[in-house]
């Protein structure tokens, strides 16, 4: 699973370029006219650019479906979906579905009588837990004689593709591959009959495979630990503060009927862009795309996301014990885009954070040495509601987490009181700027970028309307939203603590 946040930051980023100035024509470069939109008669949007580059096709299949979107218990379900996805369905994957099928049933039936025994705790029959503990593992064993391991990547590898991946974020998930343009149908018909026919098999192993991955990169991983607690205090109301790879607890209970309901819900038509990028003629590719896609039912879409995070009502602390050096995170509530805001935040986050010319670079690292590292960032957990913007960093011994608090807090204050000069302010946009041009030469960004604008905003132009948003930034904007929203009772802190310095 990638991150989404980690592309974001380096679609806008990539490598920084100090650049004072770049010429106006520079950015003159506009998809608009080359982009071809197309909604299926089922809701399936299509958005197609030619470029002929190279014989080559990036596809990037988004769902408006993230760990958002999770009812309370059933935390983890969007990622462990995304696994079960390439497990492949009625036709791949399997070496007779008829027996597997038979298999699979089985199982369900099992795991619910076996979690319904685990429940009752000091009570359970231990010798019945036992019997269907030793049944469960023979019905995966008869299962795995039907399986034909990892076929959909096997097919996809001999037709000369790269990049065969998905990522699960708090938005959106999204599958994706590159393959030679002569390719197209292929990728039509396999990805088409995962979205038609999908099998959710070996699904209650690979939930222990991410029961697995959580214990050993979120459990046993202190920053990723603090961050969790950090969010789960910073929201108090809305999803955000839930964990993508989902609560402990919910993982171990999620069950494979219920895994295909949230499937079948918001794996729908209405939810789902297509976006294709490269040496693709939209004229031929639109009918391919029709005969396979099409096919896929309309289904209606739950109402919308009702809950708002309500304003805070003071400061929330946080202290994390690990055997691991101290960290520092604070966040601060704020609106996401296309509130305007969020653009003056972004370029915030440039002038504190971008590169080694940065202020909390040059001086908390390099002049003060308070610390080893410290960070800002725009736009977290994620972007479809509103969200928080980051302060982060590492203390250098022999100074402490709460004198590296109140530096990071000293340069949110001094851009409340001194505007930023024009040069300084230029400098940001021009840098944003100069990475977005740099990135468009890249097939696959593009196609994440297309996806990502009209899944979250319901407008492929969003990424292009950004960059416009940034340029009309001005230092007075900088000063007032610090003013607005880096205020003390808007604002949640969690500290990591060395377990032997703890009280």
């Amino acid at each position: 699973m990638l991150n989404s946040r980690m592309k974001r930051k380096s679609f806008f980023l990539g490598t920084i370029f100090l650049l004072w100035f770049v010429p106006a024509a520079a950015f003159s470069f506009s998809l608009e006219g080359r982009v071809k939109e197309t909604s299926l008669e089922n809701g399936i949007k299509v958005l197609m650019l030619e470029r002929h580059e190279s014989p080559t096709i990036s596809f990037y299949i988004r769902f408006r479906v993230g760990a958002v979107d999770e009812n309370l218990g059933m935390t983890g379900t969007a990622h462990l979906l995304e696994h079960m996805l390439f497990k492949g369905t009625q036709t791949l994957g399997t070496k007779n579905f008829a027996e597997e099928e038979k298999v699979l049933n089985r199982m369900d039936s099992v795991v619910a009588s076996l979690e319904a025994e685990r429940s009752k705790g000091e009570k359970a029959d231990k010798g019945f837990l036992r019997y269907l503990e030793d049944t469960l593992q023979k019905l995966q064993a008869e299962q795995k004689k039907w399986v034909a391991k990892d076929e959909i990547e096997r097919i996809y590898s001999q037709n000369g593709a790269v990049g065969f991946n998905a990522f699960t974020s708090q938005d959106s998930t999204a599958y994706v591959v590159s393959l030679p343009s002569n390719r197209l149908e292929l990728w039509a018909r396999i990805e088409s009959d995962r979205l038609l026919n999908p099998v959710l098999r070996e699904f209650y192993s690979e939930r222990d495979v991410v029961m697995e991955e959580r214990r050993r990169s979120y459990d046993s991983k202190p920053r990723r630990k603090l961050m969790e607690n950090f969010l789960a205090a910073a929201f108090m109301a809305h999803p955000y503060g839930r964990p993508i790879i989902g609560w402990a607890s919910d993982i171990q209970s999620l069950d494979r009927q219920a895994t295909e309901e949230f499937f079948r819900t918001f794996y729908s038509p209405a939810n789902t862009v297509l976006t294709i990028v490269g040496d693709v003629n939209p004229d031929e590719a639109l009918p391919v795309i029709r005969k396979y896609f099409q096919r896929i039912p309309r289904r209606l879409l739950p109402p919308p996301l009702k809950t708002r995070e309500p304003e805070q009502a003071g400061e929330r602390r946080i202290r994390v014990e690990a055997d691991a050096n101290p960290h520092l995170i604070m966040g601060f509530h704020k609106p996401n885009a296309p509130h305007p805001d969020d653009a003056v935040c972004e370029i915030i986050e440039g002038i504190l954070s971008y590169g080694r010319t940065s202020r909390l670079y040059r001086r908390l690292v390099e002049e003060e040495k308070i610390a080893v590292e410290a960070d800002a960032s725009n736009g977290f957990p994620g972007e479809r509601y509103p969200n928080l913007f980051l302060l982060s960093g590492a203390p250098r011994h022999p100074h402490t987490a709460e004198e590296l608090e109140k530096a990071l807090l000293r340069e949110v204050d001094q851009l409340k009181r001194e505007p930023v000069s024009d040069p300084d302010l230029q400098k940001i946009k021009n840098q944003i700027q100069t990475s977005f041009l740099r990135k468009l030469d890249s097939n696959s960004s593009l196609a994440y970028w297309l996806s990502y604008g009209h899944s979250l905003f319901g407008d492929w132009r969003h990424v292009t309307d950004r960059i416009k948003a940034y340029e009309k930034v001005t230092a007075e904007d900088v000063r007032r939203v610090a003013r607005k929203y880096f205020i003390p009772q808007n604002r949640t802190v969690a500290i990591l603590v060395k377990t032997s310095e703890s009280p």
